[in-house]
């Protein structure tokens, strides 16, 4: 339940803008959209809020290295992710919190964790001293690194006091950014950013944390230890919800790999539904193999769905839908409920789409309820794709009166005709339906 009644506040970890967003952004920011959605059709008031870290190590690398301005650079890839996520229709997001913008809330959070004696200055920055926080590594089980963790920011320090202290203001170096503070003149760490957000949008606890798997350590057991240490308060939040990896033929992305795909590459290739469908039909935590094979059948399912929905005459309702339609709806918010368990929700509205296909009992009420699912999963399409082209209704009209009149190889002919023309012909009890295909 949320800690507000019916208001859920949801921050997912969002991108370093260096670079251009990639599949595995994709697939996790898909299911997070889904979720938001799924929470809003169940009337709960979500805010969701989603970081952007336009500000670290990375961004400032890649600055130096084209030989530009690292604001001109990570603001670039901000507006690029912002409109992948806009091709792929990740709307849900209530609020995109840039880094930068919070450098007065961090300075403050940091100050608050050294009056409370959890970090400490050294040459180079201020840390966090983890042997301060007893319950460090709750949320992992463990305190050591390992293979499938986020390590590229690691801070690393001969003068640090712990192997896993971390730094959470970093002094300045020469041509690097900065900000004059009473914390002296720096910039903010990696963990940092994220708690100092939260607190000032939800305070010192919040309903779901969510991200990718490889977030777990250090990142989100540096997110619980900071602020935890300044507010008093625990838990952090009172739900995790971790993504699991997106694969591509089997291996790990990696540009290393040359197997490395970025969002825009891929909708060259790929509608965004299908993409979607893929991600969505997948259990959000589980991992996720990305290849043709995989695509096909995601490709196939959408298209199942959508010839059950062009079939539906919506001005009809057979006498049993209501109650077949009921029972489904029970079972596919009784999977979703589950921890959103997407691949027996679907699996319920197959059998009932190949049940309907043998039974034909379903019409308007069937129609109705496929619209407020797409109201989450999005890629089922409603156009029945009618065609205004003179020639092809003609040729529709014509067909119809050889089938009115018996002469029903001719009205086979035209049907042939109009399939060489991308038109597809279907005979329902409310008349003749055609799409283009």
């Amino acid at each position: 339940m949320p800690i507000d009644e019916n208001k859920v506040n949801l921050f997912v970890c969002g991108p370093t803008v260096y670079d251009y967003p990639h599949l595995g952004h994709a697939k996790t920011y898909t299911q997070f959209d889904f979720i938001a959605k799924y929470l809003r059709y169940k009337g709960y008031d979500v805010f969701y809020l989603q970081n952007i870290t336009d500000l670290d190590d990375k961004i400032i690398q890649r600055a130096a290295d084209a030989h530009t301005d690292w604001k001109k650079l990570s603001e670039a890839f901000r507006v690029i992710y912002v409109d992948n996520m806009r091709q792929l229709h990740i709307d849900s997001v209530t609020e995109y919190a840039k880094a930068t913008d919070f450098i007065p809330q961090i300075v403050s959070q940091v100050k608050r964790l050294m009056e409370k004696g959890y970090a400490y200055q050294i040459s180079d920055g201020i840390y966090f001293e983890i042997s301060k926080f007893a319950e460090y590594g709750k949320l992992s089980k463990r305190s050591q690194l390992q293979a499938e963790d986020a390590v590229s920011r690691i801070d690393a320090s001969v003068e640090k006091r712990g192997a896993n202290d971390f730094c959470l203001w970093k002094f300045s170096k020469p041509n690097e950014p900065s900000w004059e503070t009473e914390l002296g003149k720096g910039r903010p760490g990696w963990h940092i950013e994220d708690t100092a957000i939260t607190e000032h949008y939800f305070g010192a606890q919040y309903d779901i944390h969510g991200g990718a798997t490889d977030l777990i350590f250090p990142h989100h057991e540096a997110e619980i230890t900071q602020m935890e240490s300044v507010s008093g308060k625990s838990p952090l939040v009172n739900y995790w919800m971790h993504t699991g990896f997106l694969n591509i033929h089997d291996e790990k992305m990696s540009k290393s790999k040359g197997n490395f795909l970025t969002i825009d590459d891929a909708l060259l290739k790929y509608d965004y539904k299908t993409l979607r469908y893929l991600f969505i039909s997948n259990r959000y935590r589980t991992q996720i193999n990305f290849d043709e094979t995989s695509l096909e059948q995601a490709k196939a399912s959408v298209t199942r769905i959508n010839e059950c929905v062009y079939k539906l005459d919506a001005e009809q309702s057979p006498e049993k839908e209501h109650a077949l339609l009921e029972d489904l709806k029970t079972r596919v918010t009784n999977h979703l409920d589950d921890d959103f368990d997407t691949p027996q929700a679907l699996a319920r509205i197959f059998e009932y789409i190949k049940a309907r296909n043998s039974d034909g009992m379903a019409g308007m009420l069937t129609l109705e309820y496929f619209k407020q699912l797409n109201s989450f999963f999005d890629f089922i399409s409603f156009d029945t794709g009618v065609v205004f082209d003179t020639h092809v209704l003609d040729l529709i009209e014509q067909r119809e009166e050889k089938r009115k009149a018996g002469d029903y190889d001719g009205a086979d002919k035209i049907r042939e005709e109009l399939k060489s023309q991308g038109i597809e012909v279907d005979d329902t009890k409310g008349g003749v339906r055609w799409k283009k295909v």
